[in-house]
């Protein structure tokens, strides 16, 4: 194991024991408090599984704070009830039929690698799955390899977004006040979060004020 391999090997150590000390110890920790109690998490988050952008470390949740999924390219497939594997669908009803979430959070981000291989035109090396997934992403075959990758995956927050609305589920909650749904656009160089604003059809930085007392 390289010098380097096991210094971030450590850090995991490191890190597990520091939760350990701050969210584990005690009768009365907040670990212990969601095993008695169950969770009941307000917010409902789909994100990407980039390394650079996790939720809980961009929001600062605590254990119990978020339901997240994570996929590649933090894409909602379509409603599609037809025997198949679909784990993020799966993740959804349980999040929005289950937990009863108020909230549902797509974030998506700069320098998004699915989005990067969706527009490129060489072929993958390794691509059982890759392309056929990103084939959920925002497609136009007049503008999209026109596109930069932030301006596509942006986009592709708006397909997401309407994608969300053909789960009868969803659509009715949000119809009926129940569920808000968010888009919300990384930036990673900037370390900003841009929502998006559905009557300007435009992204800006998030108002953190904006709902606070």
């Amino acid at each position: 194991m390289s010098h380097n391999l096991h210094k971030n090997f450590q850090k995991l150590l490191q890190g597990y024991q520091q939760f350990r000390n701050k969210y584990a110890s005690g009768e009365s920790s907040l670990m212990q408090q969601l095993a008695k109690h169950g969770q009941n998490p307000d917010v409902m988050l789909i994100a990407c599984s980039d390394s650079r952008v996790d939720p809980a470390i961009l929001l600062q949740c605590d254990p119990g704070d978020l339901f997240v999924v994570r996929n590649v390219a933090n894409l909602v497939p379509p409603f599609e009830n037809d025997g198949h594997y679909h784990g993020t669908s799966a993740a959804l009803e349980f999040g929005v039929c289950y937990l009863h979430v108020e909230h549902l959070i797509i974030l998506g981000h700069s320098q998004c690698g699915g989005i990067q291989a969706k527009l490129s035109t060489t072929p993958l090396p390794q691509d059982d799955f890759i392309t056929q997934w990103m084939g959920l992403a925002y497609h136009d075959t007049a503008h999209t390899h026109a596109m930069d990758v932030d301006t596509c995956a942006q986009q592709s927050l708006l397909n997401s977004y309407h994608n969300c609305l053909t789960f009868p589920w969803i659509k009715e909650r949000v119809d009926q006040g129940q569920l808000t749904l968010h888009l919300w656009f990384f930036d990673i160089k900037q370390g900003k979060m841009l929502e998006y604003h559905p009557k300007l059809e435009t992204f800006s930085e998030l108002d953190v004020k904006a709902s606070i007392p």
